[in-house]
């Protein structure tokens, strides 16, 4: 199975603003499509080729998948590393993506909390386990993408990029963007493996 697209409510000239590239609404990271301007606010539904689900503990899986547009983008963004998707019963979303298909290929124990990994051709899926969360359905939280340099990214967006930190990854770096930048979901920016 394979991520092909995510559809987020943000209005494409605020992802223009932050310096990527797009094109009749859609943003091309790699050949996952972002389709912009859905209605609400943050990741609204994802596409997996492969899946004949229309959701999946709660997370629509409805989202249109039109290729996505080969532009370079002015602020060296080249992929998605990952996107998040947080749970209040990790057993039964994860039990609802293994029904689908998508199995985690490695749970990590992280103390107070679980994450699950399992990759989706270009994109890994990460769900996390939100431990005194209200209970529902599953929820998508936001997306990591993997920039040519991190450093001249941050010169770039100033005050909208936080620190750049090591990542839990050995020998890569992370930065998130602030809330100051006005998308509707968490967004964070890391730099390519060595």
């Amino acid at each position: 199975m394979r991520l092909s697209a995510l559809r987020i409510g943000d209005p494409p000239g605020r992802w223009e603003a932050l310096g990527f590239a797009v094109s009749d609404g859609v943003c091309g990271l790699g050949s996952v499509s972002l389709v912009l301007g859905g209605d609400g606010t943050g990741i609204g539904a994802l596409a997996i080729d492969g899946l004949d689900r229309s959701e999946l503990d709660g997370l629509a899986t409805d989202a249109p998948s039109p290729p996505a547009p080969a532009l370079a983008h002015p602020n060296g963004a080249l992929a998605i590393d990952h996107f998040v998707v947080f749970s209040p019963d990790f057993d039964r979303t994860a039990d609802a993506l293994a029904q689908a298909g998508i199995e985690l290929s490695r749970i990590r124990n992280a103390g107070r909390f679980r994450q699950g990994f399992r990759r989706l051709g270009p994109a890994i899926l990460e769900l996390v386990e939100a431990p005194g969360a209200p209970p529902g359905p599953a929820r998508f939280w936001g997306l990591v993408v993997i920039v040519e340099d991190l450093h001249e990214l941050a010169r770039r967006l100033g005050e909208h990029l936080g620190e750049i930190k090591d990542a839990v990854q050995p020998g890569r770096h992370i930065a998130t963007l602030g809330s100051s930048a006005g998308l509707g979901q968490a967004v964070a920016f890391m730099d390519p493996e060595r």
